[in-house]
């Protein structure tokens, strides 16, 4: 057992050493992609043992999609500063975009892995797209009056859909906002049913694409914050002013941030659209944005890790606790207080600074011994 520690503190220290050779921000991101790496190995082994229920074979996927939109959302809280509650619209538009991609081009392109990149393409421009049509006026305004506007625009998106109808034959697609008057002939086939939404997507994601793009993602958003652009908009979020003051482009640095924010969004609507067989904008309503921001806020500002942290224990917390039955969400709801104040209390930050100290003199300590 003492030799294993041994061994096991040699590895470590033998990393730890090989890891410094690298900038902090790359530091960050091996550690970030090394857990994900990981914690997939982790689930991989424990899958083809067969210790995973089936319940929680589900939730993969799930983890991955808000691990990835809750990273998106770092990006725009975090480190642009700004309060956005109209991501789960944003998301919305990359699931039915793609979705719609794919069930029309089901015959045209039969091999479903291809169908899938060209689908998570169109899904993550027009949600970039949007991101930046709405951008352009949105982002003149600060704190809460911008995200009174997202929220608005998210629940423009979710009411546009529930009434929207796309239909098609052999003439080609129809659209309309009353069932009724899509003029489809008898061959023809309804793909987006209004408030019934999508069904029949061909499903293609797992948790091998969810763990790709969302390293994938890592690395778009850390190469962003820490470029030229990514210094410029962490100081908009510091000093509005005082970045104008030296030339800084604002609206221009607020776009850039809130249309990546946007795609990435959009990759995971990408994601749930192709794993989930029926796809209902009612999915993505108020209630979805307000969970995404807790994961960031529970996670940390600016700490992509963190909230893909957030995102899984709080995705996992209510499964945990199915078998509580009518007290499940009293005691989630519990839990979450309890760590929002362990995370953010200052006691509490302070008790943790001196843990960490502690820990990381005590194994430097072992390090050398060994």
């Amino acid at each position: 057992m003492n030799r294993m520690k041994k061994e096991f503190q040699k590895i470590a220290s033998g990393y730890q050493k090989k890891l410094s050779r690298f900038s902090k921000p790359s530091q960050n991101l091996i550690n970030t992609i090394g857990m994900v790496l990981l914690a997939f190995v982790i689930i991989q082994i424990l899958g083809a043992a067969g210790a995973l229920s089936f319940s929680f074979s589900n939730l993969l996927v799930g983890l991955c999609i808000y691990s990835i939109v809750a990273v998106g959302l770092n990006l725009c809280v975090g480190y642009l500063g700004e309060l956005s509650l109209g991501h789960a619209a944003f998301m919305s538009v990359g699931a039915f975009s793609s979705a719609l991609f794919s069930n029309m081009m089901q015959n045209v392109i039969p091999v479903a892995p291809i169908r899938f990149i060209f689908a998570l393409l169109v899904g993550i421009f027009f949600s970039a797209l949007f991101g930046f049509l709405i951008g352009i006026p949105v982002l003149r305004l600060n704190g809460d009056y911008l995200a009174i506007v997202t929220l608005a625009f998210g629940e423009i998106i979710k009411g546009l859909l529930n009434v929207f109808y796309v239909g098609m034959d052999k003439t080609g697609l129809h659209f309309a906002f009353i069932k009724d008057t899509t003029q489809m002939d008898s061959t023809g086939k309804m793909i987006l049913d209004g408030a019934q939404g999508i069904s029949g997507t061909q499903k293609v994601s797992n948790f091998t694409i969810g763990i790709i793009l969302l390293i994938l993602v890592l690395l778009v958003v850390t190469f962003l914050v820490n470029s030229r652009s990514g210094r410029a908009i962490m100081a908009i979020r510091d000093n509005r002013i005082a970045a104008e003051s030296v030339g800084i482009d604002i609206t221009k640095y607020k776009i850039i941030a809130f249309t990546i924010s946007a795609a990435i969004a959009g990759v995971a609507g990408v994601l749930y659209s192709h794993y989930y067989s029926s796809l209902t904008a009612n999915k993505f309503d108020y209630n979805t944005s307000i969970l995404i921001l807790v994961y960031v806020v529970l996670g940390g500002m600016a700490n992509f890790r963190g909230s893909i942290i957030a995102a899984v224990v709080l995705t996992l917390l209510p499964e945990m606790l199915r078998g509580l039955s009518d007290y499940r969400m009293l005691i989630y709801a519990i839990l979450l207080i309890i760590m929002m104040l362990l995370n953010w209390a200052p006691a509490a930050l302070e008790r943790r600074e001196i843990l960490v100290m502690k820990f990381k003199e005590k194994f430097s300590k072992k390090s050398k011994e060994v």
